[in-house]
């Protein structure tokens, strides 16, 4: 495959990718998500084992659970991306208030008010130029450190800086436009 083509491939598979996080944070649409998908897609929300498996799993997970369940001010500020054929990998922070539930989070936390910002990295997997499966990653004990759940001194380093850091030191502490907010 020459480079060219890789090229054009790899922009698809971004395409999919934007539609996809469009759909989810800005139409809050569960059908528009899944439109982006395979035939038998996964979610995984690795450190707390919560997703959907199947087109109905992640319409339910979608739907009922991380959707109606986004905070009103979150926003996501992407660090980096890996695209290689079929898969893609996304390094983003993101910033949000805890004013709700979020069970696709922090399950069982009910709603603390405090401002949160969480490091993630999302690895999608594409199965004919649409997604397959996306497992998102990040520090669990950060969250519930920030959010007083449990104490900043029981985890290893500094809670509420962590993302921040990461934001600092790639330069991007300034820029807060979310990329899912611009229009496709």
């Amino acid at each position: 495959m020459s480079n060219a083509t890789t090229s054009s491939v790899n922009q698809a598979l971004l395409e999919v990718w934007k539609q996809h996080t469009y759909s989810e944070f800005v139409l809050k649409d569960a059908k528009a998500a899944l439109s982006t998908m395979s035939d038998n897609p996964h979610v995984l929300m690795v450190p707390i084992a919560l997703g959907g498996r199947g087109r109905d799993g992640v319409y339910n997970f979608y739907r009922n659970l991380f959707l109606s369940q986004l905070p009103a001010d979150i926003t996501s500020v992407p660090v980096s991306q890996a695209i290689a054929q079929d898969i893609l990998v996304e390094e983003s922070v993101y910033r949000f208030t805890h004013d709700q539930a979020m069970d696709w989070l922090i399950p069982d936390v009910p709603p603390t008010g405090k401002y949160v910002e969480l490091a993630t990295v999302s690895v999608v997997k594409f199965e004919n130029a649409k997604i397959a499966s996306e497992h998102v990653y990040w520090d669990h004990a950060s969250v519930l450190a920030q959010l007083g759940v449990i104490e900043s001194a029981r985890i290893a380093a500094k809670d509420t800086e962590r993302p921040r850091t990461l934001l600092e030191r790639v330069g991007m502490h300034l820029r807060i436009e979310p990329v899912y907010q611009q229009a496709l």
